[in-house]
């Protein structure tokens, strides 16, 4: 099929037919990780905004601005992922203390805690998948 389609176009079957094997694999790999994370009241978009706040060394909190850039989502779907996690008690929202009109997002400890119990099934699912097979 790939050789019906992409030959006439110009494009190389077995690039393609990689590709496609890659797209097929990252569709699987995503379903296992939103699986993992549904089963842990979270989604992936939730675990990304804790792991993104967790890992500055030299800080507490970032604003939603800075969120939103690291992990290039859109300010809507930020603010409802925000206020969401703040429902669930793993973030708090303060006013900054340099500029009262913006916010600071911080994790609490149980959004902390959560994040750090969810970091070695999910190593380990991104472990597996990148596993070598053996030779036989």
């Amino acid at each position: 099929m790939v050789q019906a389609y992409a030959a006439p176009c110009g494009a190389d079957p077995a690039q393609i037919t990689g590709a496609l094997v890659m797209m097929r694999r990252a569709s699987l790999l995503i379903r296992r990780l939103d699986g993992y994370f549904a089963a842990h009241g979270l989604s992936q978009l939730r675990f990304l905004v804790l792991i993104v706040i967790d890992r500055e060394p030299e800080r507490q909190s970032l604003t939603p601005n800075e969120i939103a850039q690291r992990i290039d989502i859109s300010k809507p779907v930020l603010s409802r992922t925000l206020h969401a996690l703040e429902q669930d008690s793993l973030i708090q929202l303060a006013a900054s203390r340099t500029d009262r009109r913006s916010k600071e997002v911080f994790l609490t400890a149980e959004g902390r805690q959560r994040l750090h119990d969810l970091l070695p099934g999910y190593f380990s699912i991104l472990s597996a998948e990148t596993e070598i097979p053996a030779a036989d």
